[in-house]
């Protein structure tokens, strides 16, 4: 069985380096500190302090393992091997709802870069999905969670 690749553009892989470093230099240490501090307190089995550090150290090296899986089978997806008014990861697509003046624009990156409050939608969603390999001037049907939409797309850049 393949390993599972995690397409990314190459800001998103700078991110998760960043991130890792830092899990690694600066929280791995930090919550290592707490530990040392909580086991001071006395009795284990009723020190929660220890317990909430000892929690926080499972969830750091948790992430620590699925950034360096994400970095280690990483794709970089470089969005000029497509025409440039095609939708593709690493590119940001703005369409407008079929009776709706209201532009949107969401830039597609892989999944391990999604970050739906700074207008990043993952490759794997329904929106993404819908709208990778369409041009500028297509009409898309957008199937959802929360219903269906026809969209225009009128600008991709990046």
């Amino acid at each position: 069985m393949a390993d599972k690749v995690y397409p990314m553009t190459e800001e998103g892989k700078a991110q998760l380096e960043a991130e890792l470093e830092n899990l690694k230099t600066v929280k791995r240490p930090e919550v290592i500190d707490r530990i040392k501090v909580a086991r001071g307190f006395g009795d284990l089995s009723e020190n929660s302090e220890y317990e909430s550090a000892k929690d926080e150290q499972s969830t750091v090296e948790s992430r620590i393992v699925a950034v360096e899986t994400m970095l280690r089978y990483a794709q970089i997806i470089d969005a000029n091997d497509a025409a440039s008014d095609e939708v593709t990861l690493g590119r940001k697509v703005t369409f407008v709802e079929d009776g709706d003046d209201e532009e949107e624009t969401y830039q597609i990156v892989g999944a391990a870069e999604a970050d739906a409050f700074a207008g990043k939608i993952s490759n794997e969603s329904p929106i993404a999905q819908a709208l990778v390999g369409k041009k500028v001037g297509d009409k898309v049907d957008i199937v959802t969670p929360g219903g269906q939409m026809t969209v225009k797309i009128v600008k991709v850049e990046g």
